[in-house]
Protein backbone atom coordinates (compact mmCIF):
# COMPACT_ATOMS: atom_id res chain seq x y z
CA UNK A 1 0.00 0.00 0.00
CA UNK A 2 2.87 2.57 0.96
CA UNK A 3 4.59 1.62 -2.37
CA UNK A 4 1.34 2.42 -4.00
CA UNK A 5 0.76 5.51 -2.32
CA UNK A 6 4.68 6.64 -2.90
CA UNK A 7 4.09 6.08 -6.71
CA UNK A 8 1.24 7.80 -7.19
CA UNK A 9 2.86 11.15 -5.34
CA UNK A 10 5.67 10.56 -7.84
CA UNK A 11 3.58 10.48 -11.05
CA UNK A 12 1.56 13.61 -9.56
CA UNK A 13 4.72 15.82 -8.39
CA UNK A 14 5.91 15.27 -12.38
CA UNK A 15 3.36 17.38 -14.27
CA UNK A 16 3.83 20.22 -11.27
CA UNK A 17 7.60 20.16 -11.49
CA UNK A 18 7.87 20.36 -15.47
CA UNK A 19 5.53 23.53 -15.05
CA UNK A 20 7.68 25.15 -12.10
CA UNK A 21 10.34 24.58 -14.60
CA UNK A 22 8.46 26.23 -17.70
CA UNK A 23 7.68 29.09 -15.66
CA UNK A 24 11.33 29.22 -14.32
CA UNK A 25 12.75 28.97 -18.12
CA UNK A 26 9.98 31.64 -19.17
CA UNK A 27 11.05 34.24 -16.19
CA UNK A 28 14.78 33.79 -17.06
CA UNK A 29 13.83 34.52 -20.35
CA UNK A 30 11.56 37.52 -19.50
CA UNK A 31 14.63 39.18 -17.37
CA UNK A 32 16.96 38.31 -20.52
CA UNK A 33 15.16 39.90 -22.62
CA UNK A 34 14.70 43.45 -20.55
CA UNK A 35 18.76 43.08 -19.56
CA UNK A 36 19.18 43.32 -23.34
CA UNK A 37 16.78 46.09 -24.43
CA UNK A 38 18.20 47.85 -21.41
CA UNK A 39 21.72 47.89 -22.63
CA UNK A 40 20.86 48.61 -25.83
CA UNK A 41 19.09 51.58 -24.98
CA UNK A 42 22.10 52.42 -23.05
CA UNK A 43 24.15 52.14 -25.90
CA UNK A 44 22.29 53.77 -28.53
CA UNK A 45 21.53 57.39 -26.00
CA UNK A 46 25.59 56.67 -25.55
CA UNK A 47 26.05 57.01 -29.10
CA UNK A 48 23.10 59.08 -30.76
CA UNK A 49 24.66 62.10 -27.34
CA UNK A 50 27.13 62.86 -30.54
CA UNK A 51 25.04 62.91 -33.65
CA UNK A 52 22.57 65.09 -32.32
CA UNK A 53 23.28 68.58 -34.27
CA UNK A 54 23.06 71.55 -32.37
CA UNK A 55 21.17 74.37 -33.57
CA UNK A 56 19.60 77.93 -32.31
CA UNK A 57 21.54 79.43 -29.38
CA UNK A 58 21.16 79.19 -25.79
CA UNK A 59 19.63 81.76 -23.21
CA UNK A 60 20.34 81.60 -19.33
CA UNK A 61 17.47 81.17 -17.66
CA UNK A 62 17.05 79.81 -13.95
CA UNK A 63 20.43 79.25 -13.85
CA UNK A 64 20.06 77.03 -16.52
CA UNK A 65 20.55 76.71 -20.36
CA UNK A 66 17.17 77.17 -22.50
CA UNK A 67 17.70 76.72 -26.03
CA UNK A 68 15.89 79.13 -28.61
CA UNK A 69 16.17 79.43 -32.58
CA UNK A 70 15.90 82.73 -34.28
CA UNK A 71 15.01 83.07 -38.02
CA UNK A 72 14.09 86.14 -40.16
CA UNK A 73 15.38 90.08 -39.53
CA UNK A 74 11.65 91.58 -39.97
CA UNK A 75 10.54 93.89 -38.18
CA UNK A 76 7.69 92.43 -35.97
CA UNK A 77 8.77 89.25 -33.62
CA UNK A 78 6.44 86.28 -33.26
CA UNK A 79 6.99 83.89 -30.47
CA UNK A 80 6.35 80.14 -31.06
CA UNK A 81 5.44 77.97 -28.69
CA UNK A 82 5.13 74.00 -28.62
CA UNK A 83 2.57 71.76 -27.65
CA UNK A 84 3.36 69.17 -24.92
CA UNK A 85 5.28 66.41 -25.38
CA UNK A 86 6.99 68.31 -29.00
CA UNK A 87 10.22 66.49 -28.46
CA UNK A 88 12.32 69.54 -30.88
CA UNK A 89 10.26 72.18 -31.30
CA UNK A 90 12.40 74.61 -33.35
CA UNK A 91 12.65 71.64 -35.77
CA UNK A 92 8.73 70.75 -35.47
CA UNK A 93 8.04 74.13 -36.38
CA UNK A 94 10.29 74.77 -39.55
CA UNK A 95 8.05 74.42 -41.92
CA UNK A 96 5.90 77.57 -40.66
CA UNK A 97 9.41 79.12 -39.96
CA UNK A 98 10.07 79.01 -43.03
CA UNK A 99 7.42 80.42 -44.21
CA UNK A 100 6.72 83.45 -41.13
CA UNK A 101 10.52 84.31 -41.47
CA UNK A 102 10.64 86.37 -44.92
CA UNK A 103 8.49 88.59 -42.98
CA UNK A 104 9.08 88.27 -39.31
CA UNK A 105 11.55 87.70 -36.98
CA UNK A 106 10.92 84.02 -35.94
CA UNK A 107 11.84 82.70 -32.74
CA UNK A 108 10.70 79.44 -31.40
CA UNK A 109 11.58 78.81 -27.69
CA UNK A 110 12.22 74.77 -26.07
CA UNK A 111 11.12 74.94 -22.70
CA UNK A 112 13.08 73.05 -20.40
CA UNK A 113 13.03 69.46 -21.08
CA UNK A 114 11.99 69.96 -24.74
CA UNK A 115 14.53 70.14 -27.67
CA UNK A 116 18.28 70.97 -26.44
CA UNK A 117 17.03 72.83 -23.69
CA UNK A 118 18.48 71.24 -20.28
CA UNK A 119 15.79 69.33 -17.85
CA UNK A 120 14.93 70.90 -14.96
CA UNK A 121 13.15 69.84 -11.28
CA UNK A 122 10.88 72.78 -10.90
CA UNK A 123 7.27 72.45 -10.62
CA UNK A 124 5.92 72.77 -14.34
CA UNK A 125 3.07 74.80 -13.30
CA UNK A 126 1.48 77.26 -15.79
CA UNK A 127 3.65 80.18 -13.32
CA UNK A 128 6.46 78.80 -13.80
CA UNK A 129 6.68 77.69 -17.68
CA UNK A 130 5.43 81.05 -17.93
CA UNK A 131 8.32 82.73 -16.36
CA UNK A 132 10.63 80.99 -17.57
CA UNK A 133 9.74 81.69 -21.13
CA UNK A 134 9.36 85.29 -20.59
CA UNK A 135 12.94 85.14 -18.20
CA UNK A 136 14.10 83.86 -22.41
CA UNK A 137 13.06 86.49 -23.97
CA UNK A 138 13.72 89.11 -21.61
CA UNK A 139 17.75 87.78 -22.31
CA UNK A 140 17.45 88.33 -25.71
CA UNK A 141 16.22 91.71 -25.37
CA UNK A 142 12.76 90.60 -26.78
CA UNK A 143 9.82 92.67 -25.39
CA UNK A 144 7.38 92.94 -27.93
CA UNK A 145 5.54 90.32 -29.89
CA UNK A 146 2.97 87.95 -31.24
CA UNK A 147 2.83 85.34 -29.01
CA UNK A 148 1.96 82.00 -31.67
CA UNK A 149 1.27 78.66 -29.44
CA UNK A 150 0.26 75.00 -30.65
CA UNK A 151 -2.35 73.02 -28.33
CA UNK A 152 -1.46 73.23 -24.80
CA UNK A 153 0.03 76.25 -25.16
CA UNK A 154 -3.29 78.20 -25.09
CA UNK A 155 -3.34 76.93 -21.70
CA UNK A 156 -0.04 78.92 -20.94
CA UNK A 157 -1.18 81.87 -23.21
CA UNK A 158 -4.25 82.89 -21.74
CA UNK A 159 -1.75 83.32 -18.39
CA UNK A 160 0.88 84.72 -20.00
CA UNK A 161 -1.34 87.89 -21.98
CA UNK A 162 -2.58 88.90 -18.55
CA UNK A 163 1.13 88.74 -17.20
CA UNK A 164 2.72 90.78 -19.55
CA UNK A 165 -0.17 92.84 -21.44
CA UNK A 166 2.71 95.64 -22.62
CA UNK A 167 4.53 92.62 -24.41
CA UNK A 168 2.09 90.50 -26.48
CA UNK A 169 0.89 92.34 -29.27
CA UNK A 170 -1.82 89.42 -30.06
CA UNK A 171 -2.20 85.71 -29.81
CA UNK A 172 -2.30 83.05 -32.63
CA UNK A 173 -3.48 79.63 -31.38
CA UNK A 174 -2.61 76.82 -33.76
CA UNK A 175 -5.07 74.03 -32.48
CA UNK A 176 -4.67 75.58 -29.13
CA UNK A 177 -6.46 73.80 -25.74
CA UNK A 178 -9.05 75.48 -24.53
CA UNK A 179 -9.27 75.58 -20.29
CA UNK A 180 -13.16 73.99 -20.69
CA UNK A 181 -12.25 71.43 -23.03
CA UNK A 182 -13.73 67.89 -21.28
CA UNK A 183 -11.45 65.31 -19.95
CA UNK A 184 -8.39 66.85 -18.53
CA UNK A 185 -8.75 66.10 -14.73
CA UNK A 186 -7.10 62.71 -15.98
CA UNK A 187 -4.66 60.68 -13.82
CA UNK A 188 -1.22 59.85 -15.93
CA UNK A 189 0.08 56.49 -15.11
CA UNK A 190 3.47 58.29 -14.57
CA UNK A 191 5.23 55.19 -12.96
CA UNK A 192 4.51 53.22 -15.81
CA UNK A 193 5.96 56.26 -18.30
CA UNK A 194 9.12 56.45 -16.00
CA UNK A 195 9.82 52.57 -15.87
CA UNK A 196 9.32 52.58 -20.21
CA UNK A 197 12.04 55.25 -19.89
CA UNK A 198 14.63 53.82 -17.67
CA UNK A 199 14.08 49.87 -19.19
CA UNK A 200 14.26 50.82 -22.51
CA UNK A 201 11.02 49.72 -23.91
CA UNK A 202 10.03 53.12 -24.69
CA UNK A 203 12.97 53.12 -27.33
CA UNK A 204 11.75 49.09 -27.93
CA UNK A 205 7.88 50.35 -28.81
CA UNK A 206 8.95 53.78 -30.90
CA UNK A 207 11.33 51.51 -33.02
CA UNK A 208 8.46 49.14 -33.94
CA UNK A 209 5.98 51.87 -33.89
CA UNK A 210 5.16 53.56 -37.59
CA UNK A 211 7.10 56.78 -38.31
CA UNK A 212 5.04 59.47 -37.34
CA UNK A 213 7.49 62.54 -39.84
CA UNK A 214 6.96 59.55 -42.87
CA UNK A 215 4.58 61.53 -44.80
CA UNK A 216 5.39 65.37 -43.88
CA UNK A 217 7.52 67.86 -45.25
CA UNK A 218 10.98 67.23 -43.73
CA UNK A 219 14.06 66.10 -45.21
CA UNK A 220 15.52 62.93 -44.05
CA UNK A 221 18.39 64.14 -41.85
CA UNK A 222 15.87 66.45 -40.31
CA UNK A 223 13.24 63.39 -39.58
CA UNK A 224 16.77 61.32 -38.35
CA UNK A 225 17.46 64.13 -35.69
CA UNK A 226 13.65 64.53 -34.65
CA UNK A 227 14.25 61.06 -34.02
CA UNK A 228 16.96 61.21 -31.57
CA UNK A 229 15.86 63.99 -29.99
CA UNK A 230 12.45 62.28 -29.17
CA UNK A 231 14.31 59.10 -27.73
CA UNK A 232 16.39 61.53 -25.63
CA UNK A 233 13.37 63.38 -24.46
CA UNK A 234 11.00 60.93 -23.85
CA UNK A 235 9.46 60.84 -20.58
CA UNK A 236 12.01 62.88 -19.21
CA UNK A 237 11.49 64.16 -15.68
CA UNK A 238 10.51 67.71 -16.79
CA UNK A 239 7.61 66.38 -19.12
CA UNK A 240 6.24 63.39 -16.64
CA UNK A 241 6.35 66.55 -14.65
CA UNK A 242 4.37 68.87 -16.58
CA UNK A 243 1.91 65.70 -17.39
CA UNK A 244 1.42 65.27 -13.71
CA UNK A 245 0.69 69.36 -13.82
CA UNK A 246 -1.78 68.82 -16.59
CA UNK A 247 -4.88 68.62 -14.95
CA UNK A 248 -4.14 71.57 -12.33
CA UNK A 249 -2.74 73.80 -14.84
CA UNK A 250 -5.87 73.45 -17.14
CA UNK A 251 -8.67 73.89 -13.57
CA UNK A 252 -6.06 77.03 -12.98
CA UNK A 253 -7.12 78.11 -16.52
CA UNK A 254 -10.97 77.86 -16.10
CA UNK A 255 -11.46 81.13 -15.26
CA UNK A 256 -9.47 83.09 -17.20
CA UNK A 257 -10.26 84.64 -21.09
CA UNK A 258 -8.17 86.24 -23.58
CA UNK A 259 -8.29 90.25 -23.28
CA UNK A 260 -11.27 91.47 -25.15
CA UNK A 261 -8.45 94.21 -26.90
CA UNK A 262 -6.03 91.46 -27.80
CA UNK A 263 -6.05 90.83 -31.47
CA UNK A 264 -6.76 86.79 -30.90
CA UNK A 265 -6.43 84.38 -33.98
CA UNK A 266 -7.11 80.87 -33.87
CA UNK A 267 -6.30 78.23 -36.58
CA UNK A 268 -8.84 75.05 -35.29
CA UNK A 269 -8.73 71.12 -36.74
CA UNK A 270 -12.19 71.19 -38.49
CA UNK A 271 -13.14 67.55 -37.83
CA UNK A 272 -11.56 66.67 -34.21
CA UNK A 273 -13.22 63.22 -34.32
CA UNK A 274 -12.29 63.15 -30.52
CA UNK A 275 -13.92 66.08 -29.44
CA UNK A 276 -17.01 67.02 -31.46
CA UNK A 277 -17.53 70.56 -29.74
CA UNK A 278 -13.63 71.36 -30.34
CA UNK A 279 -14.86 74.11 -33.21
CA UNK A 280 -17.37 75.18 -30.98
CA UNK A 281 -14.78 75.99 -27.98
CA UNK A 282 -12.87 78.07 -29.89
CA UNK A 283 -15.93 80.35 -30.98
CA UNK A 284 -16.54 81.01 -27.52
CA UNK A 285 -13.17 82.03 -26.84
CA UNK A 286 -12.93 84.29 -30.44
CA UNK A 287 -16.81 86.02 -29.12
CA UNK A 288 -14.91 87.55 -25.87
CA UNK A 289 -12.33 89.26 -28.68
CA UNK A 290 -13.06 92.57 -30.18
CA UNK A 291 -10.67 91.50 -32.66
CA UNK A 292 -11.02 88.15 -33.19
CA UNK A 293 -11.20 85.64 -35.99
CA UNK A 294 -11.27 81.63 -36.27
CA UNK A 295 -10.57 79.78 -39.21
CA UNK A 296 -10.88 76.17 -39.70
CA UNK A 297 -8.49 73.89 -41.47
CA UNK A 298 -8.77 70.07 -42.44
CA UNK A 299 -5.76 68.33 -41.18
CA UNK A 300 -4.80 66.75 -37.97
CA UNK A 301 -3.55 68.80 -34.47
CA UNK A 302 -0.32 69.51 -35.83
CA UNK A 303 -1.76 71.99 -38.38
CA UNK A 304 1.43 73.53 -38.62
CA UNK A 305 2.72 70.35 -40.01
CA UNK A 306 0.52 70.48 -43.41
CA UNK A 307 -0.83 73.95 -43.19
CA UNK A 308 1.95 76.37 -42.54
CA UNK A 309 1.71 78.22 -45.86
CA UNK A 310 -2.20 78.58 -45.25
CA UNK A 311 -1.14 79.99 -41.21
CA UNK A 312 1.25 82.19 -42.86
CA UNK A 313 -0.36 83.78 -45.00
CA UNK A 314 -3.95 84.24 -43.02
CA UNK A 315 -1.88 85.45 -40.51
CA UNK A 316 0.04 87.95 -42.40
CA UNK A 317 -3.58 89.43 -43.57
CA UNK A 318 -4.83 89.37 -39.94
CA UNK A 319 -2.11 91.53 -39.16
CA UNK A 320 -2.57 94.26 -41.81
CA UNK A 321 -6.39 94.17 -40.37
CA UNK A 322 -5.81 94.84 -37.17
CA UNK A 323 -3.27 97.35 -37.23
Amino acid sequence: MELQEEATKKRMSKPLRIILQSLGAIAILIVLFLAIVFIINLVSNKSEQGKIEHYGQSVAVDGKNMNVFIQGKGKDTVVLLPGYGTAAPALDFKPLIDELSPYYKVVAVEPFGYGLSDETEKERSTDNIVSEIHEALQGLNIDRYVLMGHSIAGIYGLDYVHKYPNEVTAFVGIDSSVPTQPGMDVNFPLKTFKFLKQSGLARLFMNLGTDPYAALPFDDKTKEQMRMITLKNVYNSSTLNEMEAISPNFAAAQQLTFPSNLPLLLFVQANNAERKDWVSLHEEQVKESANGKMMTFEGGHYLHHTRSKEIAENFREFMKEVK
